[in-house]
């Protein structure tokens, strides 16, 4: 790799020098503008506005333009004369946790190497140093004309450095955020836990560019002129408003069917605090249709009671009426009468339904008959 500065990492009273070289590169397919009438290239040539006469890049300087419009020259010497310690060294000014460098700081990310064999040692002992320190060193070093701001940490073998961001380029997210109150519930929190869990963790070697892969294939067509591949292209949302509910037990189940796996229903955890919900009706149309059977069943025991009653009263009046002597038979069947008062109790199911002192009072008046018939004989 063809390195883009030379100079030294400056790691207290070590001077370890070394070269700086792009760790990423860019594969975006670039375009020319053409002129579409006839294809011809559109190029931008560099003019001179007052002699309106094209010059070349060994005649161009470069100035600081004021707020009045006026150019204010600036030379190679001009810069060269300011005190920039750092500008062919990477000054290591501290160690922190890798934790303490916001995301949003980062830049443009190069590698170190270890320009030369005496290099070697310094390289790997600093290199060594962060590993076991589980920290990132912050430098300032200076490129293209201005200092900038660095981390260092490992990479494999090898030192890397991010470019950062000086704390004031960073803007505060004021208004970003949404202006509504909004209520998030358990149960969707739940499902977006189950959709990450779903989703579980990526081999980023596997993920491509889809685009560029798709404008490499347009091109190859064309060139070759042969029909325009069109790949299917989902429809989107649009900005549709969604149930998210819904939309989250989708994803959850979609998630589970790519990864092959049964059962692409999402579950839900219950709510704290929630009733649980009722059980099913089924147990009370049960328990009706068991009363109603008792209910059926306690209909013959209260007719046998009625029954019961009307022959208890037949045996009271059959009583009296042997009392009052109105004949022999009737006295000698009132006499007598107790066997058959007993049968009709019998058949009456236990007589539940007789008077028990209009049964005695007729047993003496029996016996008070008797008694006279024996006198008078």
């Amino acid at each position: 790799m063809r390195s883009i500065w030379n100079g030294a990492i400056s790691f207290g009273l070590v001077s370890i020098p070394i070269k700086l070289v792009n760790a990423t590169e860019s594969h975006a397919v670039s375009f020319r503008q053409i002129h579409e009438a006839d294809g011809g290239r559109i190029r931008y040539r560099k003019v001179c506005e007052l002699e309106e006469k094209e010059v070349s890049n060994a005649e161009i300087g470069r100035a600081y333009e004021d707020a009045d419009g006026s150019m204010i020259p600036i030379t190679d010497e001009d810069l060269a004369a300011l005190p920039l310690p750092t500008a062919r060294t990477i000054e290591i000014v501290a160690f922190v946790p890798a934790a303490d460098i916001d995301p949003l700081q980062m830049d443009a990310a190069y590698y170190l190497s270890a320009n030369g064999a005496p290099a070697a040692k310094p390289y790997t002992l600093l290199r060594e140093a962060l590993k076991r320190s589980n920290k990132v060193a912050i430098a300032k070093f200076a490129l293209r004309g201005r200092e900038r701001l660095g981390m260092l940490r490992v990479v494999d073998d090898v030192i890397a450095m991010h470019g950062l961001l000086w704390p004031d380029e960073i803007r505060a997210p004021e208004g970003v955020a949404p202006q509504v109150e909004v209520t998030v519930r358990d149960a969707e929190l739940d499902l977006a836990d189950a959709l990450m869990d779903t989703l579980g963790e990526v081999d980023l070697e596997s993920l491509h560019d889809d685009y560029r892969e798709a404008v490499e294939a347009m091109i190859a067509a064309k060139a070759e002129g042969g029909a325009v591949p069109v790949p299917e292209s989902g429809e989107g949302d649009g900005g549709r408003v969604i149930d998210l509910m819904a939309a989250l037990e989708g994803s959850v189940r979609a998630a589970k069917e790519a990864r092959g796996e049964e059962g692409g229903v999402a579950g839900v955890t219950p709510i704290a605090g929630r009733s649980a919900p009722k059980a099913a009706s089924g147990k009370k149309s049960t328990a009706r249709t068991a009363k109603k059977g008792e209910g059926g069943r306690a209909a013959p025991a209260k007719s046998t009671a009625r029954a019961s009653k009307a022959a208890g009263k037949a045996a009271s009046k059959q009583a009296r009426s042997g009392a009052s002597g109105k004949s022999g038979a009737s006295a000698k069947s009132g006499a007598s009468g107790r066997p058959g008062a007993s049968e009709a109790s019998a058949s009456g199911g236990g007589g539940s339904g007789a008077k028990p002192g209009a049964a005695s009072g007729g047993r003496s008046a029996a016996k008070k008959t008797a008694s006279r018939r024996r006198s008078s004989a």
